[in-house]
């Protein structure tokens, strides 16, 4: 492989959340670039910034958050094992996104019920949502 391809160069920041597989297409990078929910250094950044190695990252995908260290760069989508080379989480993000997994398992096994509501529980919760509705 050539430098620009899988090395130190620098690449647009959308190419490379493609290219390190966190996102399946560019289009849905830029929107996530687009809506804040990528971060270089704690800064929102624009779709055409350029990443680099040693780059650290916050990257939001639904309920995850992860901070990542770029370790090279690539404009190419490869295979799944190639892209995992092209970053580095740290230690504390993939201790967050573990507790967060944990609080989120807790917490749904609580709030979801085995079965659908039936007659009266259904016309007890729009009673309580009535209770509730500012109109």
């Amino acid at each position: 492989m050539t430098d620009s391809e899988h090395g130190n160069g620098k690449v647009r920041i959308d190419k490379w959340l493609w290219a390190a597989r966190f996102f399946k297409t560019r289009s849905l990078a830029k929107a996530a670039i687009e809506g804040g929910k990528v971060q270089l250094a704690g800064q929102k950044v624009k779709v055409s910034r350029e990443v680099a190695p040693g780059d650290i990252l916050r990257i939001r995908q639904g309920w995850d958050e992860r901070d990542v260290k770029v370790i090279a760069t690539s404009e190419h989508r490869r295979a799944a094992p190639i892209a995992q080379s092209l970053y580095q989480e740290t230690e504390a993000s993939v201790e967050r996104r573990a507790r967060a997994a944990e609080a989120r398992k807790a917490a749904g096994a609580l709030a979801r019920p085995s079965q659908r509501p039936g007659k009266h529980e259904r016309k007890a919760l729009e009673r309580l949502r009535k209770q509730f509705d500012p109109n």
